[in-house]
């Protein structure tokens, strides 16, 4: 039971498991990372808050195969290797025409649609920065599904998108590897700033 008397309610396994047990894994066992647990993981993801509720992250999902070796191509040499032993490798994606699915979750302001979809510039940040908090959150998801994740900013943007999104307008923010921990899968934790050191009260 947790302590009421303590500042956070979440117990702390979850604290640990989420947050500061969590690492970056670079490696991965063959343990294979379902569907199931996909969609659990985007279940959880999809609940973040973002400007007008207009969720435009979007997913693509490689196993190791022909669509991994497309992928691999587009990835930093480092990257590489881990990348193609991975059960699951995600591109976390913007999509910039996130405005055609207004008049479903964002009912409320007729005519948003309209007002994205005639300034190209605006559309494309907003997808940009607000895929971009559904990413911290979908990261937690991958932990509280028990799986580990490795995120990774080594890529070619540009290559992904023509190579994987020419039909749909996605672009392409962050690749991540999914799935159990392997050997050695993670290096010691870097220091973190403290409170202090990241925070202003006047």
């Amino acid at each position: 039971m947790t302590d009421l008397h303590t500042p956070l309610t979440l117990h702390p396994d979850a604290q640990a498991q989420l947050f500061t047990h969590a690492h970056t894994a670079n490696t991965f066992t063959d343990q294979p990372v379902t569907d199931d647990q996909l969609h659990a993981i985007y279940d959880l993801a999809k609940f973040p808050p973002t400007a007008m509720n207009v969720q435009p992250l979007r997913i693509l999902y490689t196993r190791p195969g022909t669509t991994r070796d497309r992928l691999l191509t587009h990835l930093a040499e480092g990257n590489r290797a881990k990348t193609a032993t991975a059960p699951v490798t995600a591109v976390l994606a913007a999509d910039t025409d996130f405005h055609h699915h207004l008049p479903t979750t964002f009912p409320v302001l007729p005519g948003l649609q309209e007002r994205f979809a005639a300034d190209d510039t605006t559309r494309e940040n907003t997808a940009r920065f607000n895929a971009t908090i559904q990413i911290g959150y979908y990261l937690l998801g991958i932990r509280a599904a028990g799986l580990a994740a490795g995120p990774m900013g080594g890529f070619d943007p540009p290559g992904i998108d023509t190579e994987f999104f020419t039909d749909n307008g996605w672009k392409s923010l962050l690749v991540v590897n999914i799935g159990h921990p392997g050997p050695d899968a993670y290096r010691p934790r870097l220091p973190r700033l403290t409170h202090t050191d990241a925070t202003h009260t006047p």
